[in-house]
């Protein structure tokens, strides 16, 4: 049986937790254990309720009151780095999705998404940190050949064969040990390559390494 996922649900709109709570709950592998109807709340239910346990990963919406998603997501990831967060919102918009990423969410998901989307964006975000869909890595595109954009990425960063062949692994969502297997090398050779991806191209995460490979086309090239 799969690893148990642990989330949170943080939206404003009571019925939909509601909902997403119930539909979830059919899913074997993927447990809600906390919800809030405010970013305030759900920072709150994070620390009076230790008993309950950390989340692996939040969905959250954007557009609630009193504090709005994006503040949540900044104060979430200064003192809770290790929680992975969904952005699950109506305003699905490049540059919304851009600044996001900046902020380091591993996965943006329209709520009209189907309910085998959202499960396949939670186990991939699970297991490899990040889930882009196509339309994702087109609005990428737009917004990082926008002139509002807020995210500078370096496109003449040399990688060598090895690195760009674990960048696109990791753009295909492989954990450090499936991509270990498929190029023969030990996961800590793995690990090892992917610090210096980070160190090379000034990401942080995962996240930085995809939107990186988005902007350079190799995650698309063969």
């Amino acid at each position: 049986m799969s690893k148990i996922i642990n989330i949170a649900l943080v939206d404003d709109e009571a019925l939909f937790v509601e909902g997403l709570s119930l539909l979830l709950s059919n899913v074997i592998h993927i447990n809600v254990i906390k919800t809030a109807n405010s970013g305030l709340e759900f920072l709150d239910v994070l620390e009076d309720s230790p008993e309950k346990g950390m989340p692996d990963i939040a969905l959250v919406d954007i557009q609630m009151k009193p504090m709005d998603g994006f503040e949540l997501v900044e104060i979430l990831k200064e003192k809770h780095p290790d929680l992975k967060i969904i952005i699950l919102s109506s305003h699905y918009k490049s540059n919304v999705l851009g600044y996001m990423i900046k902020l380091g969410v591993s996965a943006f998901i329209p709520k009209n998404a189907n309910k085998e989307l959202l499960v396949t964006a939670i186990e991939s975000v699970n297991d490899s940190g990040v889930y882009f869909t196509q339309t994702n890595q087109e609005m990428l595109m737009q917004y990082m050949n926008s002139k509002s954009k807020t995210t500078k990425l370096s496109t003449n960063i040399e990688l060598s064969t090895r690195e760009i062949e674990v960048v696109k692994l990791i753009c295909r969502e492989h954990t450090n040990q499936e991509i270990a297997g498929k190029l023969f090398l030990s996961k800590r050779t793995v690990e090892g390559h992917r610090q210096r991806i980070l160190e090379k191209i000034g990401a942080k995460n995962t996240v930085g390494i995809v939107v990186y490979a988005i902007a350079n086309h190799i995650h698309s090239s063969t």
